[in-house]
């Protein structure tokens, strides 16, 4: 299971390490993409195979559909990991994320979520202060 929030430098070759717990469980690679809330996703590479294939299929008169995969699946990369647990953060996605020199790498069950700190840091703070209001929506949703 991806869970867990930490913290890791970006290195002057754009190179972010990936914590030994996470890349357990990301296995041999991963697939890194763009994500929602302008950070980026990391998947183990079978559950991108998954979601790709169910992107892939959406239809192609709707326009969210398209859009969407386009987001996703246009912005993808595979990625290994270096003898040093790293991987090589592609600049158009760096820039999207707009990742500087501190990265906070946090694990939601199925995926990794890149942000910049500050951009984390903030958003972070809005979600812990609405809390309360998420979980009565949650609680509509029947979780």
């Amino acid at each position: 299971m991806l869970i867990g929030e930490y913290k890791h430098i970006i290195d002057a070759k754009k190179r972010l390490a990936v914590p030994s717990k996470l890349r357990k469980e990301l296995g041999e690679g991963a697939v890194i993409t763009r994500g929602l809330d302008n950070c980026l996703f990391v998947f183990p590479r079978e559950y991108w195979n998954k979601l790709a294939e169910r992107l892939g299929n959406m239809p192609l008169v709707q326009q969210d559909s398209r859009a969407f995969a386009r987001l996703l699946l246009s912005g993808a990369m595979e990625v290994d990991f270096d003898s040093l647990g790293r991987v090589l953060i592609p600049e158009y996605l760096k820039t999207y994320a707009d990742l500087k020199k501190t990265a906070v790498v946090a694990g939601l069950y199925n995926r990794l979520e890149i942000w910049d700190e500050q951009r984390w840091e903030s958003y972070k703070a809005n979600l812990e202060k609405n809390s309360d209001s998420i979980a009565e929506k949650l609680r509509e949703l029947g979780i």
